[in-house]
């Protein structure tokens, strides 16, 4: 420290860090890449059906090899992986998956979180072209996700709309089952597969719906589930140019409007688009606007990074808004306001700790 320099400017000396800290750290971010490691022996176990071979009962490597028709080799590897990341047990010759696991692995209701390590498995792929986007901005189109991408969340979204949207989510907006029970038109915007107006047209056949969705193939798929319901129709069209012959009563976007290029435009789209007195109903992320409240959010690590993955990426990669998964609360009621809405009120989603569901009306 020279003479003019006083104790209270020095710079403290930060070079030497806190081994035990490091060394905590260290086994924090190992404990993260096997995690990340194990993320993809998960997603194969379910798609190759072997949570759900397993759950029949104790089984040798080549007993649960048998069961599902695989290569006894790779089996018994995969099983290594699972025995010691303690999804399974092993007594020495039967490898047995606890109930308790498997009700969190297998089965066709919303608590299988299987289907959710295919989500890690798909955004990887395209990690060279977000890495280019860092350097150079734009983003990574929604071409290079898809097709993938459409089954992936079908995937996802099927479950949780198949056992909460008509008994939980509906009774949320005040005489909203009456209505589509009496008879109205309702529109999905961002429909993707079309299965949540698969479940609507079915149950409220006095009701008209259509969905939208930019791409081609997802919309594909939902003709061909909703085939036989004539109530309900879907068209490609960009939700941000959303001009209906006739206005609207109802309009869902399910966790769509994030992603979109001009999410504002969007959101006026569809305020124009209703009916006066007509309902809006935004089922997004559950975040807030300010990231120091999303620390401790347990979800929120997941939300930044699908963002910076796929949701935020897709958006700049078209030269849209980047508006990003962790949006939040905040933000979308003011951008809700800004585009003409009423006042909003904000559930948290029964069953679904990952959203909220945003009500509010065209006055």
């Amino acid at each position: 420290m020279t003479g003019t320099e006083s104790p209270d400017s020095a710079v403290p000396d930060t070079a030497v860090p806190d081994r035990k800290k490091v060394r905590a750290f260290a086994r924090q971010l190992f404990g993260m890449y096997t995690q990340g490691a194990l993320t993809y022996m998960v997603d194969l176990g379910h798609r190759l059906g072997l949570f759900t071979a397993a759950a029949q009962g104790p089984a040798t490597s080549p007993e649960l090899a048998a069961r599902v028709g695989l290569d006894e080799r790779y089996v018994r590897e995969w099983l290594g992986a699972m025995v010691t990341a303690e999804i399974m047990t092993y007594d020495g010759s039967a490898y047995t998956l606890p109930p308790e696991h498997a009700a969190a692995l297998t089965g066709g209701g919303s608590k299988n979180m299987g289907p959710m390590a295919a989500m890690v498995t798909l955004l990887g792929r395209n990690l060279d072209g977000v890495e280019e986007a860092f350097r150079s901005g734009g983003g990574v189109p929604y071409e290079k996700f898809a097709p993938h991408f459409t089954g992936v969340m079908d995937e996802l979204n099927r479950r949780p709309l198949d056992e909460l949207l008509i008994d939980a989510w509906l009774p949320l907006v005040p005489d909203l089952t009456e209505r589509l029970t009496a008879g109205v038109r309702v529109a999905d915007v961002g429909c993707g597969t079309g299965h949540a107006l698969a479940l609507l047209g079915a149950a409220f056949p006095a009701s008209t719906f259509v969905g939208y969705d930019l791409s081609s193939d997802a919309v594909e798929r939902a003709r061909a589930e909703s085939d036989a319901l004539e109530n309900v129709t879907f068209e490609v069209a960009d939700a941000s140019s959303l001009k209906p012959e006739r206005p609207f009563d109802v309009v869902f976007a399910i966790d769509a409007v994030h992603d979109q290029a001009d999410p504002a435009a969007v959101l006026r789209g569809v305020h124009d688009a209703l009916a006066p007195g007509g309902s809006f109903i935004m089922i997004d992320m559950a975040a807030s606007s300010d990231l120091a409240e999303n620390v401790g959010n347990p979800f929120a690590p997941w939300i930044y990074s699908i963002s910076t993955l796929h949701c935020m990426t897709v958006s700049l990669a078209s030269g849209g808004a980047g508006l990003g998964a962790a949006w939040g609360e905040s933000l979308a009621r003011q951008m809700l306001g800004e585009a003409g809405f009423g006042d909003v009120v904000a559930h948290p989603a029964p069953g679904q700790g990952l959203n909220l569901i945003y009500v509010t009306r065209r006055p």
